[in-house]
């Protein structure tokens, strides 16, 4: 049975070369003079223009500008006309934040969601699950899902290493929360991680413990890192079934630029080979993780030379705490409703204060740009206060480093990000998958109503992105649009009205802005001469629908570098 695995593997790998020799193939060949017009075309601009027609040539936009003008350089040149019909032209979409390929998870991992993203509702149905995966999987290999949110199960509580007993006891189980900040495992995955009654909980995470002092099975932050390495090693078709899954969820959503948001030297020694193979028929900015960039700085991992407007390496990563809704995100002010019974409970750092004053300061001043996760208030300030000190004992000009998330950034905190030149991008789509509980249960009414603050940062001149973290929730950009402008919750409630964007802003802060975050804004995010021909077609313009309406329009084709890499079926 090994024996024939390995031939359809090797079948499959062959299978997948011949491919990518006609796709780079393709790729040599340079695309054609094409005229686009008959529909707006939101050049997301600086100056905010809506222009009538736009000109590609090869790779690159030639000219925005009007349609008798353009329509003379079409003749001159042949070109191609492609009559929009109404239908919107904009730049592609640029990922600030996520965790490509990511979003292909579903092709090794069981998936958990609950309403409104998957169908889980229970316990129950979540064993059930798990089981269905155990019966494809060899015995002893590792069963995973991932997506479970406790809070919207009946039973209100994580899965134990008890429930997960339940799926098996011959295989390790591993049921991923929806933040990605927890875990939950069964009996077999404790033993195999080696955590017992003796194990200490690790700097920056917790092992949760019943009340007779054994592990319960739920991992939080640096506790759960383990897992990653038995469980991130997919086959060969596996990662190709998952890359491929990535790639179309990416491009049916208008997404030309992706983003690679915590990578090992794996993912960093590989991302340029798929690209050079056609396997990547979008763009990728990597950011490797701690550990990688660790090795990068000792000289231990070379980063590998590659095509930079295909796969670029940019900031550093860092995780500074948790996630709100894991109760792991670090406040200055307690939660609403605590877990447990310490009602002066407010999370905790993941990396502690004094180990990120020295990482930030030994990353920036090698030249590193950083992106540093900060949910919770005293997170940020942390972050703030080691890259304050960092820039002073370092000084560098226009370093953009990101505050990831950004969730409860205070006023206050947002005017240091304008003194010091740091980049919130906020998680908008909080507001509509947590909104509700944020209001109820973790933050209550008034920090709520305050997360992921863009109107007030755009009050104070502070420059930001907004990004779908995905596959925490689905990589749908029309939809992180949508939340940023309603500001509205799963069950249609206004979750803070005060701080809602216009449609232009946001389109803006997935656009442009998000180019300029990873230092590309002078090839993509907006349609002006010379930039990359990335392109979205919508059905209509979001300036001309309701802002209610926004997540239902509906891409129709995107376009990497003046080719057709996405079109709905006519």
């Amino acid at each position: 049975m090994r024996a024939i695995l390995r031939w359809l593997i090797r079948v499959a790998v062959v299978a997948a070369l011949f491919v990518a020799v006609g796709l780079v193939s393709a790729r040599l060949r340079r695309p054609g003079p094409v005229l686009y017009t008959g529909g707006p075309i939101l050049t997301m601009d600086a100056d905010g223009r809506v222009v009538e027609a736009l000109a590609v040539e090869g790779e690159r936009i030639a000219a925005a500008g009007t349609r008798a003008e353009l329509l003379a350089w079409a003749d001159e040149r042949g070109a191609r006309i492609v009559e929009l019909g109404g239908r919107a032209l904009l730049p592609g979409f640029v990922d600030a934040h996520g965790h490509f390929p990511g979003e292909g998870l579903e092709a090794m991992a069981a998936n958990l969601n609950s309403p409104p993203i998957g169908e889980v509702r229970t316990l129950d149905e979540l064993l059930a699950r798990l089981r269905a995966r155990a019966e494809e999987t060899s015995t002893g290999e590792w069963v995973v899902g991932f997506g479970y949110d406790d809070t919207l199960l009946a039973e209100k509580r994580h899965p134990t290493r008890v429930d997960l007993d339940r799926v098996s006891g011959e295989h390790p189980v591993a049921a991923m929360h929806i933040s990605g900040h927890l875990a939950a495992v069964n009996s077999a995955g404790l033993a195999k991680l080696g955590f017992d009654r003796a194990s200490p909980d690790p700097e920056g995470g917790i092992l949760r413990r019943g009340p007779d002092g054994e592990p319960d099975g739920v991992l939080e932050e640096t506790a759960m890192e383990p897992i990653q390495q038995h469980i991130t090693n997919p086959s060969p078709l596996t990662a190709l079934r998952m890359l491929r899954l990535a790639v179309h969820r990416a491009l049916a959503h208008g997404v030309t630029t992706a983003q690679s948001g915590y990578a090992g030297a794996a993912e960093i020694r590989f991302f340029p080979w798929l690209a050079r193979l056609g396997l990547l028929p979008l763009r990728l900015v990597v950011w490797p993780g701690d550990e990688a960039s660790e090795a990068i700085l000792a000289g231990e991992l070379r980063i590998p030379s590659s095509d930079p407007l295909r796969v670029r390496y940019g900031a550093t990563k860092l995780v500074a705490d948790g996630s709100i809704q894991g109760y792991t995100g670090y406040l200055s002010q307690p939660y609403h409703v605590p877990p447990g019974n310490d009602p002066g409970y407010r999370g905790y750092a993941r990396i502690p204060r004094e180990a990120l004053f020295e990482k930030v300061a030994r990353y920036h001043a090698a030249g590193r740009q950083l992106a540093m996760h900060g949910n919770g208030d005293a997170s940020i300030e942390d972050i703030l206060d080691a890259y304050e000190a960092a820039q002073r004992a370092h000084p560098r000009d226009d370093a953009r480093p990101i505050v990831i998330h950004a969730q409860m950034a205070r006023p206050d905190q947002l005017d240091r990000m304008r003194r010091l030149g740091v980049v919130p991008s906020f998680f908008s789509l909080h507001t509509y998958y947590w909104g509700d509980r944020h209001r109820d249960i973790f933050m209550g009414p008034e920090r709520a109503a305050r997360m992921s603050p863009a109107a007030t940062a755009l009050a104070k001149g502070v420059r930001f992105t907004i990004h779908c973290d995905a596959p925490v929730v689905p990589m749908e950009p029309l939809r992180l649009v949508w939340a940023a402008v309603n500001r509205r919750s799963t069950s249609g409630a206004a979750i803070g009205p005060a701080e809602r964007i216009t449609v232009w802003q946001a389109l803006r802060a997935v656009t442009i802005d998000a180019a300029w975050q990873h230092f590309e804004e002078a090839d993509k995010g907006s349609l002006e001469a010379g930039k990359l021909a990335d392109l979205v077609i919508l059905d209509r313009s979001p300036l001309d629908v309701a802002p209610a309406e926004i997540d239902d329009l509906q891409v129709l084709e995107t376009i990497v570098g003046g080719r057709t890499v996405y079109r709905t079926a006519d």
